[in-house]
């Protein structure tokens, strides 16, 4: 266990806006190693959640405790370090909904972030989900049991007035059980459904130099280029194998259904999964991998994974290594580094500028995403790469994959697009950091390949005469990958919105067989139509 970290650095973490890069710890995927270890740690967990189940009997002596008395009982073989209280609002309306950052004993500064988790994914206040009641329930929150490193971590609220059916999340980045709280939870307890959400089995980050020129420890990643602020993400330590993302994602399903049989003395009667980023990539290895689990999947702007470029690893440097030199041309359009960046598959740039300053948006992502981003995915899936020595910019992946075992690393964890259940995408034309053709409508892609042929890496082909779950991609107009952006560029549109529309729409049509609008642009200011005026894609990424 790491020190707890000094006041110097709880008082730099105070100072960072929301969305800087310590508080969002974006996108990072799994390498397949240690898979025995993997293999005890699923069977394990998953094995608690059903003794959970088979000890409980209604009539027992148990069903008259107090309810978080009894839930505490009866899933104590699956759960550890619980905490279970009756709460007259499962909304962030409550203080008491989502814990405060740093609150978990004996951990550094930086590594349990309930509070900034909830923002990072969620539009900002006055834009958030509206919340017109109160939802009195059960929350519970605790670690998973038998988790070999101890940090899968499971998040339960159930609400007093259920409508029998469970909502599943994923966490985006290295975020906690509490990354949903705004953009999800709130969304769908106040509609009755249950909601259980998890870490992915890790912790967030902690600071190792607030001052360093060179990394102080191995695997230390710096916010940015021009940057001496380092940090540790617990998804690069040697036991975080990233395999871990799904199993913990269907472990937390398993204990939450036990959950909701010991409140309410029976199964849910539909499951849903949805999740934001890493989030969204849990959703849809969760309707690949688990379709008894689930009845189908709300994907926000998830990360495609594949070992055939492009993919985030080739397209990441060329955004780092040549945002400098776009910067210095005045952020001319029309310079080469900026042809460089765009052919590399991202959006154009939006800038906003004054006497004083240009904020641009690539130069935010750039500030807090792009180069730590790379610097987590190489040290996992490339670690031999000397990632400031040989240059974040500098990486060329097609080079890497005779070099290294960087494509078989990607390429065990690469999403297959069997879905399995229902599936629907929303992902945004503006996202700077997924970008939309290398992952969006590279899944949508990947869907509409999977069903023609059998894939012989998967344990249960599918015919390519059956006709597959139905699957679709909703783009949105101007969107971005982080909501927040779209205060500072009144040109782009919030997701979250569209999000929402999607699952309501999912819900109706696996419950009432209701016709899903088909794939098609939203246009700016629009909504899912079921006549679309632009079916498919838009034909542009950024519209007036």
């Amino acid at each position: 266990m790491h020190e707890p970290a000094d006041d110097a650095v709880l008082r730099w973490l105070d100072r960072q806006p929301r969305v800087s890069v310590w508080t969002t710890a974006v996108t990072v995927l799994e390498i397949r190693f240690g898979l025995e270890v993997m293999m005890f740690c699923s069977t394990a967990i998953r094995w608690g959640a059903v003794a959970a189940l088979t000890a409980f009997a209604p009539g027992t002596a148990a069903s008259a405790a107090a309810p978080c008395d009894r839930l505490l009982a009866l899933l104590a073989t699956g759960i550890a370090d619980a905490t279970c209280f009756e709460s007259a609002d499962l909304t962030t309306d409550n203080p008491a909904t989502t814990p405060a950052d740093n609150s978990l004993a004996g951990l550094p500064a930086g590594a349990f972030t309930p509070q900034t988790d909830r923002g990072v994914i969620s539009p900002p206040a006055g834009f958030r989900t509206a919340i017109t009641k109160p939802v009195p329930g059960i929350q519970l929150q605790a670690r998973i049991a038998n988790d070999p490193i101890g940090e899968s971590r499971i998040l339960i609220r159930l609400p007093d007035d259920w409508n029998g059916k469970l909502v599943v999340a994923g966490a985006s980045g290295t975020r906690s059980e509490f990354n949903g709280d705004f953009a999800w939870s709130d969304y769908v307890v106040q509609k009755g459904y249950a909601y259980v959400s998890q870490n992915k089995g890790i912790y967030n980050l902690f600071v190792t130099s607030l001052s360093s020129p060179t990394p102080p420890e191995p695997l230390s990643c710096r916010l940015n280029p021009a940057s001496q602020v380092w940090v540790h993400f617990y998804d690069n330590d040697p036991a975080a194998v990233f395999t871990r993302w799904n199993d913990v994602m269907l472990a937390a399903t398993e204990l939450g259904r036990a959950a909701l049989e010991i409140r309410y003395d029976r199964r849910p009667a539909r499951t849903y999964a949805v999740g934001t980023s890493n989030g969204g990539y849990q959703v849809r290895r969760a309707v690949e991998t688990a379709p008894e689990l689930f009845d189908g999947g709300v994907d926000w702007e998830g990360t495609f994974v594949d070992p055939a470029a492009p993919n985030i690893l080739s397209t990441l440097p060329p955004a780092i290594l040549n945002y400098p030199d776009y910067a210095a041309s005045g952020y001319d359009p029309g310079s080469t580094a900026a042809k460089n960046i765009r052919a590399a598959g991202y959006p154009p740039d939006l800038k906003i500028a004054s006497a004083a300053t240009t904020t641009s948006l690539w130069g935010l992502y750039w500030a807090q995403f792009w180069e730590v981003t790379q610097c987590q995915w190489q040290k996992r899936l490339d670690p031999a790469y000397d990632t400031y020595g040989s240059g974040t910019g500098t990486y060329v992946y097609v080079d890497r994959l005779s070099a290294s075992n960087v494509g078989a690393n990607i390429a065990a964890f690469a999403t297959t697009g069997r879905i399995k259940r229902p599936l629907i995408t929303v992902a945004g034309t503006m996202d700077a950091l997924l970008p939309i053709d290398v992952h969006a409508r590279a899944y949508a892609r990947k869907v509409a390949s999977a069903h023609r042929r059998d894939d012989d890496r998967d344990p249960a082909p599918r015919l390519s005469d059956e006709p597959p779950p139905e699957y679709r991609l909703y783009e949105v107009q101007n969107g971005n990958h982080i909501e927040t952006f779209a205060t500072t560029f009144p040109q782009l549109q919030f997701i979250e919105p569209h999000a929402h529309k999607a699952f309501d729409l999912l819900v109706l049509n696996v419950e009432t067989a209701a016709a899903l609008p088909p794939s098609q642009c939203i246009p700016v200011g629009g909504a899912i139509a079921a006549n679309p005026a632009q079916p498919g894609h838009c034909g542009s990424l950024i519209a007036p």
